[in-house]
């Protein structure tokens, strides 16, 4: 009982912190400056530009429909714990942000600091399994479907589309899309720094005939462990070894230099890891 009112605390001081720093990021910097936004925050903020009305609540009114028509998809505990986001991030929208100053200096500065707010906000929400409604309950149902996108990669894509058409009602011009992109690319690109980038690894493959010395050389040079694989070559059919290694950047260079003085010969894929977890790493 203890355990969950402490998580239910922290939740709620997290949708706090986080309605802040999207209520700053939208109201205190993109409406200041009368930039397009994506999603149906863009939607009411269109709105806002044209007839005053209140962001935090037009967003609630249009997220209705979305959060309903995808209740069963995502899960009633998903359902509820997004309504209480939803809830005090709206409210910090219209009752809190009203009271604090506005940004008026560089209007690229503006585009920046509304994006860096609002892609933490976001992680946040999302890092304790939550949403702030509308179009992140479509875009984690997209993500149900074709897990292999990122979250970023999906809204972006789809605010995009949504920023254009905004512009276009709103008559912002090409200044305003321009804004509005950038401030799209940066959102999306901190949220996922803010879910991934602190955990983010690189990732090693190596096809290889001297399994057994890189394994023993990634070992004792790098202090890294590492994963043994059987497979075949594809065009020769001759048995080949694989051998799998998570490291951070630095510790990559020293395993491709490993690979390079045991075996020049070795095929090896060097990627970006989301995240990594488990030994040797952080918990899962």
């Amino acid at each position: 009982m203890k355990k969950q009112m402490k998580d239910i605390a922290i939740d709620v001081l997290v949708d706090i912190v986080a309605g802040f720093l999207i209520a700053i990021g939208t109201y205190n910097f993109a409406a200041a400056m009368g930039f397009p936004m994506a999603g149906l925050s863009g939607i009411a903020l269109i709105l806002y530009y044209l007839f005053h009305t209140p962001i935090g609540l037009v967003s609630g009114i249009l997220n209705l429909p979305i959060a309903i028509g995808t209740y069963k998809l995502l899960g009633r505990r998903f359902f509820i714990d997004s309504i209480k986001t939803m809830v005090i991030g709206y409210a910090i929208m219209d009752l809190v942000a009203p009271l604090m100053p506005v940004y008026d200096g560089d209007r690229l500065l503006a585009a920046i600091c509304s994006g860096v707010f609002c892609g933490i906000g976001y992680g946040l929400i999302f890092m304790r399994g939550s949403s702030t409604g509308g179009m992140d309950f479509v875009f984690l149902a997209i993500q149900k479907k074709r897990p292999h996108l990122t979250l970023g990669t999906i809204s972006f894509v789809c605010d995009a589309v949504i920023i254009l058409l905004g512009a276009i009602i709103a008559k912002t011009g090409i200044d305003g899309v321009i804004y509005g992109m950038i401030i799209t690319f940066i959102l999306t690109t901190v949220l996922d720094k803010v879910m991934f980038g602190a955990n983010a690894k690189k990732f090693a493959i190596i096809v290889t005939d001297k399994e057994t010395e890189i394994t023993t050389a990634i070992d004792q040079e790098v202090e890294r462990g590492s994963t043994l694989l059987q497979a075949e070559g594809g065009h020769t059919g001759s048995p080949k070894a694989v051998v799998m290694c998570a490291c951070s950047n630095k510790q990559l260079y020293q395993v491709r230099a490993v690979v390079r003085r045991i075996d020049p010969e070795a095929f090896m894929i060097m990627m970006d890891s989301n995240e990594v977890a488990g030994e040797g790493f952080r918990r899962l």
